[in-house]
């Protein structure tokens, strides 16, 4: 093999993948990738190739979640688990500050421990795509949120093509994927190619820190066939999206049908029990909470995921402003698909299709928009009205 300097893409055959593994070990205080606990794909810490579930297909339905071997020996055949990155930038439950009294005087501490840099095997473009999107909630508007910048700013991104969309996903859809063009700033990107006796990856930088990371690389040239093998399977992957969503006038629909019947359909099937904005990557609501001990010897005050389907998200002096399960996943899903924009200036989904898999009834924010639209809708593969 020939280690090529100073290249923007170049080829790095399967057996290559733990000297990428092993650099970025090096370089980084912890290096996370997908491993399978727990039944699930999630973003553990990794350390060897060992650690990736190589050959492990995932099975998405409405309200259904299940892994499964599959014949070919691929690392990333799997589309997304629960995890996403907005886990790591954003902690579900983050102490802000703790206090310890001592005779009359109490002692005030600042609780976000320093965060180390971190490099992420395997984001997926959808991620890519919903990082921005969070920046823009963190960072945007004149307005920084402290403990988002220190994580997002020690992130190291190897981006990871869909190659193989999952039965819910419609990331073609929104613009975010199936390949890695846009969405947040990335360092690296691979494109896992099998085939014609070959196995390994496109790889190609994003920045300066990609490009010195694949210095160090065991690489090989990337010649045209690979880059055509690339944008072949990528136009594949796009036309065999289990699912689609029609943004065109979208966000006017909403507005426009707030009344509409369909509302109370859904809530009669919506159990509220908020799974879909837990797994939303970009879905960011949150609520602080002050603890404190029965003796007054200690409180804290904490920051944790809350969500808009909760009913006391809503409650200010004199009750619930969202009583109805049908209010709440209006609100959910006019703000994700319409108000995001006037609020954001970007649409609030990126089609990972992860509320659909997750919902434990099965409801699909395509098939609900495609209804209030009054057009047919795609359900892998098969189109309904």
């Amino acid at each position: 093999m020939t280690r090529i300097k100073d290249i923007a893409t170049a080829y790095l055959p399967a057996e290559g993948l733990q000297a990428l593994i092993d650099t970025l070990r090096q370089h980084h205080d912890r290096v996370l990738g997908p491993r399978v606990r727990e039944q699930a794909i999630r973003y553990e810490t990794i350390s060897s190739v060992a650690d990736l579930p190589r050959g492990v297909k995932d099975e998405h339905e409405g309200g259904r979640y299940r892994l499964h071997q599959g014949e070919e020996a691929t690392f990333f055949g799997f589309v997304v688990g629960p995890d996403s990155l907005k886990s790591i930038v954003y902690p579900p439950r983050l102490t802000l500050w703790s206090m310890k009294r001592s005779g009359h005087e109490g002692t005030i501490e600042d609780q976000d421990e320093p965060v180390g840099s971190t490099a992420i095997l395997g984001v997926r473009p959808c991620e890519l795509a919903a990082l921005a999107v969070q920046d823009k909630v963190f960072l945007g508007h004149g307005f920084e949120d402290p403990h988002y910048r220190q994580r997002r700013e020690r992130l190291f991104l190897v981006a990871v093509e869909c190659l193989q969309p999952g039965a819910h996903c419609f990331c073609d859809s929104m613009g975010t994927g199936p390949g890695v063009n846009g969405g947040a700033s990335w360092d690296l990107a691979l494109t896992e190619l099998v085939g014609d006796g070959r196995h390994g990856f496109l790889v190609r930088a994003g920045s300066d820190a990609g490009r010195e990371m694949m210095a160090k690389l065991p690489l090989e040239q990337a010649g045209d066939g690979l880059e055509k093998a690339r944008e072949t399977a990528l136009a594949a992957a796009a036309k065999s999206m289990g699912r689609t969503l029609d943004t065109d006038g979208l966000k006017k629909t909403l507005y426009d049908h707030v009344d509409h019947p369909h509302w109370e359909k859904v809530a009669d099937r919506c159990l509220a029990c908020a799974n879909c904005t837990m797994v939303c990557p970009t879905c960011f609501c949150s609520n602080t909470m002050e603890e404190t001990a029965l003796d007054g010897s200690s409180a804290a005050r904490t920051r944790v995921w809350d969500s808009c389907f909760n009913l006391d998200f809503t409650y200010i002096h004199g009750g619930h402003v969202r009583r109805s399960v049908k209010s709440r996943y209006r609100q959910w899903m006019t703000h994700k698909l319409a108000s995001w924009q006037d609020q954001f200036g970007v649409i609030g989904c990126v089609g990972c299709g992860r509320c659909i898999t997750w919902c434990p009834v099965g409801i699909d924010i395509t098939r609900e928009a495609a209804v209030l639209q009054g057009k047919p809708t795609k359900t892998s593969g098969r189109t309904t009205s």
